[in-house]
């Protein structure tokens, strides 16, 4: 399987505690114009068990640097219909890929 190395970043949380999260993949929605982020917690993917815990997000850019990202919570249901969808498209291209290796 090919180990390729993919974006972290630290997200805090309520309480200030920083989390280290991977980037997944990121993807443009033409008719709306918005951007979204899908994220799994750094750890979470070594974990055995078959499900890992997927955080997705839109994001704006910020600034000229690529950590200037702000990350707004999905509050749709469309928006999540949308998200879904992605990561559907992408577990089936992980798992070509996967077939491919063998």
């Amino acid at each position: 399987m090919e180990n390729t190395e993919r974006e972290r970043i630290v997200i805090p949380d309520e309480n200030g505690d920083e989390h280290l999260f991977e980037v997944l993949f990121t993807f443009d929605v033409d008719e709306t114009g918005k951007s979204y982020m899908v994220l799994i917690a750094v750890g979470d993917e070594d974990s055995d068990d078959e499900e890992v815990e997927v955080h997705a997000f839109q994001y704006t850019e910020t600034g000229e640097g690529e950590d200037d990202l702000q990350l707004i919570p999905i509050e749709t249901d469309e928006e999540w219909e949308i998200v879904e969808e992605m990561l559907n498209t992408f577990q089936e291209g992980e798992e070509d890929d996967e077939d491919e290796d063998q």
